[in-house]
């Protein structure tokens, strides 16, 4: 068995606290597919449907045969428990197979955002150090242009395509290999600490960050969330449009419907029309998308063309909901969107609504039962109910990163910061109030200080969003002599809308009634589009930089 080399974690004094939930208690010894997979088939659930895939279905049974043989291949490969295996997959039934293979064997699945470039491909690997990578055709580009800074004998496994091709270039054909495998294999079972999963950030913030989770982690947290939030149970179908191989959308297609034992609806890529015809058509029960997919789907002018009487839950997380979309989504299908808030760091969801079981606008929920959060403010106090502060979380997942020391031991630095008395600091800004519910208000380096006054930029931006004319908006703090910041109101009008002084007035003054007068905006920009990641979140770095260049700025006059 692979052992992990002691400086590729940081030392113990820096971890974050890690809790057990007394209802989930961790076997001695465990596999995480034997949990996730095999035993469905053992207690009967064989020809149930795992996943559905346009016009395909594959069965538990068909999907553990698979997921058998290619973790063969991988032996034959000399892959070992612990060695680390890259999953760099479009969204099909042949990712969810790769990775309960890579589980059998006792290795670490790596999933490799679809989304990211030649250097950031060749980055992970190297950082990951892979033993073997299993790659779509569709996305070979990058990691083909990413191969002269490979460091390591990385076997290469596509996923796709005509396999003489591949093998002519010194690649394996996954077709091949596993045509050629048994599809009997006995899994290795694992120690609750040993590593189940390197999840890395996206990388927006730099290069992207190796977050470690151990078995133990992967078992509590895919049975808490799917028994506090999504309820799936055998016969349900979760559906969306999340990449298998970016870390959200890892856990959500890969881990947590296979803990309740039911199937996946799993979307090539995501268009409104191809959403909504894939809910009706594979009955989807959960759906769960970010908060731009439900905008999208809500400009659809065939909308109600589609019948969506299959699903009881709608779920969200990622950037704000905000509580326009919710009542906008209210009003359209009778049902609320729930919304959460999680983190590569943390593995996956932390908070949701569903916990209290009421969708209140623009909240993120209650922490999930297993989990603490706390409040505090800038002194290390707890902050009283209403007040802003920085969010804590303790639980069964931690912030841990892999490699510290490298890079002038950035991350390192970044454990220190991160983790506070035992608690896992995220570096979000949050508002609790009596009942428990938390209010996300901005990342604290988004936070405004102005006058005086530590603004959040949610609240603001919420406001804006209600008028008619708005599409979309972000509030940033832009240097100012006299106030610290000002803040200043980017937004991104509706169609038949154009920028003026009157509209930029109009805007703000429709905030009064729910915002402060020291909270109000001094200068609105209008903006062709305001910019986000491939993952909804505002890009406010850029804004900030490009705020210089931008003309339609108008400072509001309200009487």
């Amino acid at each position: 068995m692979g052992k992990i080399p002691a400086d590729y974690l940081p030392p113990k004094e820096l971890w974050a606290e890690y809790t057990s939930p007394a209802e989930f208690p961790v076997p001695d010894k465990l596999n995480l597919a034997e949990f996730l997979l095999d035993r469905h088939v053992k207690e009967g659930r064989g020809d149930n449907v795992a996943i559905l895939f346009g016009d395909s279905k594959m069965t538990y049974k068909e999907l553990l045969a698979m997921a058998n043989k290619f973790a063969n291949v991988l032996k034959g490969l000399g892959v070992e428990a612990q060695d680390r295996v890259g999953i760099r997959m479009t969204n099909a039934p042949e990712a969810v197979a790769i990775n309960f293979g890579i589980m059998k064997l006792g290795a670490i699945p790596v999933p490799v955002s679809p989304l990211w470039a030649k250097e950031e491909v060749a980055f992970v690997l190297n950082n990951a150090e892979f033993k073997a990578f299993a790659v779509s055709f569709p996305l070979m580009p990058a990691v083909e242009g990413g191969k002269p800074e490979f460091e390591f004998p990385t076997k290469i496994i596509v996923v796709g395509g005509k396999p003489e091709e591949w093998e002519a270039k010194g690649y394996i054909s996954f077709a091949k290999a596993i045509a050629a495998a048994s599809d009997k294999f006995d899994n290795v079972m694992m120690d609750p600490w040993d590593i189940g999963v390197i999840l890395y950030t996206s990388g927006t913030t730099g290069q992207p960050k190796g977050c470690v989770h151990f078995v133990r982690e992967v078992f509590i947290e895919s049975q808490l969330v799917n028994k506090y939030v999504w309820k799936i149970t055998p016969g349900e179908v979760l559906g969306g449009s999340a990449p298998v191989s970016f870390a959200a959308g890892y856990g959500t297609f890969c881990l947590v419907p296979f803990a309740g034992g039911g199937a996946i609806s799993l979307l090539p890529k995501f268009t409104p029309d191809d959403m909504m015809n894939t809910i009706q058509k594979h009955k989807v029960t959960v759906v769960t998308g970010l908060p731009t997919a439900y905008r999208k789907l809500l400009e659809m002018p065939n909308f109600n063309d589609y019948d969506l009487s299959s699903v009881r839950m709608y779920t969200t997380g990622g950037d704000a909901l905000t509580g326009k979309t919710l009542s906008q989504w209210q009003a359209k299908t009778g049902k609320p969107i729930w919304e959460g808030l999680g983190g590569t760091e943390m593995m996956h969801l932390v908070t949701s609504n569903s916990v209290g079981n009421v969708p209140m606008a623009d909240s993120i929920g209650k922490a999930i039962p297993g989990f603490e959060v706390k409040v505090i403010r800038e002194d290390g106090t707890d902050a009283s109910p209403g007040e802003v502060g920085s969010m804590l979380i303790k639980g069964p997942t931690a912030t841990l990163y892999w490699k510290p020391y490298v890079q002038e031991e950035k991350l390192l630095k970044t454990m220190k910061k991160g983790v506070k008395n035992g608690w896992n600091m995220m570096g979000d800004a949050v508002m609790m109030d009596k009942d428990g519910y938390i209010f996300f208000q901005a990342r604290e380096d988004d936070m405004i200080k102005s006058s005086g006054f530590r603004l959040a930029p949610t609240e603001i931006e919420d406001a804006i969003l209600r008028h008619p004319a708005v599409r979309d908006d972000a509030v940033v703090g832009i240097p100012d002599e006299v106030l610290g910041q000002k803040v200043v109101a980017m937004v991104e009008l509706e169609g038949g809308h154009k920028p003026s002084q009157d509209l930029a007035s109009d805007i703000i003054k429709s905030t009064r009634d729910v915002l402060a007068t020291y909270k109000l905006p001094r200068e609105v920009v209008f903006l062709e589009s305001i910019p986000r990641t491939p993952t909804g979140k505002i890009i406010k770095k850029d804004l900030r930089k490009n705020y210089p260049t931008y003309s339609n700025k108008f400072v509001p006059k309200i009487k």
